[in-house]
């Protein structure tokens, strides 16, 4: 079953908290800005009350009530769209804040109310119309699309944008975040938005430090110089402190003096000296691990992030630079980080396990994800450059009728319909393909594509088979869950019970009576269906390293052509996990071959597991490595079955193993060769088809699931390893005769 809806960047939640609660706690404005434990919700509203309560990436976030001072641009529906407005040519002519103490009083009391509009607009953010609908943008987006002087002018309203600024303020808001991993597309704007939100910061906090990283020193210098200081230099007088030291400054922007918050009451008591130094500054460092080592920052703009190539590393520097946004526990400062990724084999793959890390969706037990940040993904057709219409909103699909597009240029085209034909026509050229995704993804894996070159197996179906499973409903194919003994006595029943933290998925749950299938050989357990599948396994001896490392253990299983009431040739599970300890491993493994009833090959060169089966009563699971006859085997490999890892030829049937499955049953088959023409594979394990795409056969111990998944495959197909019988050199000669008559008579 594929999504219904794959366009959508955020879901409105409805009834999440009783209305009553929100009337009465709105009534009172009780509401706090930040994580509100009890409604597990990230309230970014400053104001006491909140509205709507959206979903962005599993976050959910409750945004402030509807105010009365809601902006339109016009009374017509068609008319109402985002407009920036000019500086008003009066207040232009000051340019700092002394200049502003020195006008008259009948100057101040005209322009005093729109000055405190803007400073509500900068701290509690805004509400306007666009086409008929109301839209609520956040103070930082206000500061940027209102106040950003960027390269082509000012920025843009983009629907997208928006999605992203109320992510970064619930980032902002949220004390268990220490910020946001933005996964974009090319050419998105986030250098201009980070920028942007490093000066925002910068102009408002006291006695603080923002800094400022890319995938060069370089290009962080370039982001400072061109950005940043242009950014600072253009605010409006009442937003812009007063700087030390030069206009255009190379390494340091450095405020000393801050705008005061004109308003009312204060407008003719806050006199020059009456103003206290801000002591804030921005600056950028050289790309190192240690760039901001020992350093406390307010903000950290980390642009490019997926671009570090060896031998920084993206995830050292990372771990470093953590620890100057904390004290002790408390987190004091957040990281905007964003980027596109560089190919895995180039520094993607640090970012990419940055990424997979910062989900929300996986929690310690003190509420932060694995890196402590928080990852967003915006899909490509969402951004892209020409297809957005001027009320900021995308159009996917080519329209009827052409539609005016935010530049004002007629959009003829649909972006995804304009991407597609991109794809289709490099499809000749997979290192092309494969950039082309990573430069304007529509989904995670596009955005983490690998070059073909470096790939031992069929890039192209992979990939194929990736973007397939990408837009399925995986909770329709695929059950997370456990394996159990029957009321915890072992030896006796195996259950499967769903369970969203279980180390298992699987794609097939086998009938009742498929179901614990063996027999009993000479005392010894056997599996009765093996003539349907069986299992693959990458184990480890030891259930702990030195700072908790070491590869995960992991298990496959998979069907071989059969006649029985199951999927042919199919992988139907995956396990890739290492638990506390390496027995619960082995327990999970002997669970699986019992429940399904089918052998296992295992690599004898960690011969713990092989050891767990055969103490258990199980050795009949275990099967014997395939290229000796059993003549042929050692005592231990008698014992306890396995193959070798260190052979050479193993290491290349195994490969050629995945090779050949991977050519069979895995994409599109578009000659039906081996399915219908143009049907798709369903290998369904997107991790196993990501380690496929990235298995190196000279360091084969970084993937575990290519390992596992090929053993199963060997384990399917063991008849084709069995050794040819040698003919012997020894020639004997019979002699041959012609028995017609009475003698015989030899032939010669």
């Amino acid at each position: 079953m594929q999504k219904e809806d794959q366009n959508s960047l955020y879901k409105v939640v409805k009834n999440y908290i009783p209305k009553n609660v929100i009337t009465n706690k709105n009534k009172s404005k009780s509401w706090s800005y930040g994580y509100d434990s009890k409604y597990d919700i990230v309230v970014v509203s400053k104001d006491g009350t909140i509205g709507e309560i959206i979903n962005i990436n599993g976050l959910i976030i409750a945004l402030p009530s509807l105010n009365k001072n809601c902006w339109s641009r016009n009374k017509k529906k068609e008319e109402q769209y985002w407009e920036r407005q000019d500086l008003p040519k009066p207040l232009s002519k000051i340019k700092n804040i002394h200049q502003w103490n020195g006008m008259d009083s009948p100057f101040k009391d005209r322009w005093v109310d729109y000055i405190e509009q803007e400073f509500d607009y900068r701290e509690y953010g805004m509400f306007f119309k666009n086409n008929g609908n109301v839209s609520y943008i956040t103070g930082s987006h206000y500061m940027y699309i209102q106040w950003t002087s960027i390269d082509v002018g000012y920025p843009d309203f983009r629907e997208a944008n928006r999605i992203f600024w109320i992510y970064w303020e619930a980032c902002k808001a949220d004390k268990r975040s220490f910020g946001m991993d933005y996964l974009k597309i090319r050419r998105s704007g986030f250098s201009f938005m980070c920028s942007s939100e490093c000066v925002n910061t910068g102009t408002l906090a006291k006695d603080s430090r923002v800094g400022i990283l890319s995938k060069t020193g370089s290009d962080a210098k370039k982001m400072f110089t061109d950005k940043v200081v242009p950014i600072a230099n253009r605010l409006p007088f009442f937003f812009k402190p007063i700087q030390d030291g030069m206009d255009k400054p190379k390494t340091e922007l450095a405020f000393r003096v801050p705008a005061s918050k004109i308003t009312k009451k204060n407008m003719f008591t806050v006199q020059d000296d009456d103003i206290e130094g801000l002591d804030t500054t921005i600056d950028w460092k050289n790309t190192d691990d240690n760039s901001y080592d020992g350093e406390k920052l307010l903000l950290l703009g980390h642009d490019e992030s997926g671009k570090w190539i060896k031998p920084n590393n993206i995830l050292n520097n990372w771990r470093v630079t953590k620890t100057c946004l904390r004290l002790g526990s408390k987190i004091i400062g957040k990281c905007m980080m964003g980027s596109t990724s560089n190919a895995l084999s180039k520094g993607g793959d640090n970012f990419k396990k940055l990424f997979e890390d910062s989900s929300v969706s996986k929690r310690n037990r003190n509420g932060q994800t694995r890196s402590g940040l928080y990852s967003l993904f915006i899909p490509m057709e969402w951004n892209m450059e020409g297809f957005i219409d001027r009320y900021g909103m995308p159009v996917f699909k080519t329209p009827k009728k052409p539609v005016l597009g935010i530049d004002n240029e007629m959009i003829e085209q649909g972006a995804v319909d304009y991407w597609q034909a991109e794809v289709d026509s490099l499809k000749n050229d997979a290192d092309a393909l494969n950039e082309f995704y990573r430069q304007f993804p529509r989904t995670e894996s596009h955005a983490f594509r690998d070059e073909s070159k470096q790939s031992l197996f069929n890039l192209t179906k992979i990939y194929q088979q990736i973007d397939y499973n990408d837009s399925l409903i995986k909770e329709h194919h695929m059950t997370r869950g456990s394996f159990s003994w029957k009321d915890g006595i072992k030896d006796t029943k195996v259950i499967f019970s769903p369970n969203n933290s279980g180390r298992f998925y699987i794609s097939w749950n086998p009938k009742s009576n498929m179901q614990n299938n063996f027999i009993v050989r000479k005392g010894v357990k056997c599996p009765a269906n093996d003539h349907i599948g069986a299992f693959g396994c990458d184990s480890y001896d030891i259930s702990g390293t030195v700072g908790g490392g070491g590869s995960n253990g992991a298990l496959h299983g998979l069907t071989t052509y059969h006649m029985d009431e199951a999927p042919v040739n199919t992988f139907f599970l995956e396990y890739i996990a290492r638990p506390q300890t390496a027995e619960i491993f082995y327990e999970d493994v002997l669970m699986a071959c019992v429940f399904y009833g089918m052998p296992i090959l295992i690599e004898n060169n960690k011969p713990r597991l092989l050891y767990h089966f055969k103490n258990r009563g199980y050795r009949g699971f275990c099967i014997n490595r395939p290229d000796k006859h059993y003549t042929k085997l050692s005592k231990t490999e008698k014992e306890l079955g396995g193959i070798p890892n260190s052979s050479e030829s193993v290491k290349q049937a195994h490969a050629t193993a995945i090779e050949s499955y991977i050519e069979k049953y895995v994409g599109i088959d578009m000659d039906g060769t081996y399915r219908d023409p143009g049907d798709m594979g369903d290998c369904i394990f997107i991790r196993t088809l990501e380690d496929w795409a990235k298995f190196d056969i000279s360091n084969r111990t970084k993937h575990d699931a290519s390992i596992s998944s090929g053993l199963a495959i060997m384990a399917n197909q063991k008849n084709l390893y069995l050794p040819i019988e040698k003919q012997s050199k020894i020639k004997i000669n019979f002699a041959t005769y012609n028995n017609k008559g009475i003698i015989s008579e030899m032939i010669k």
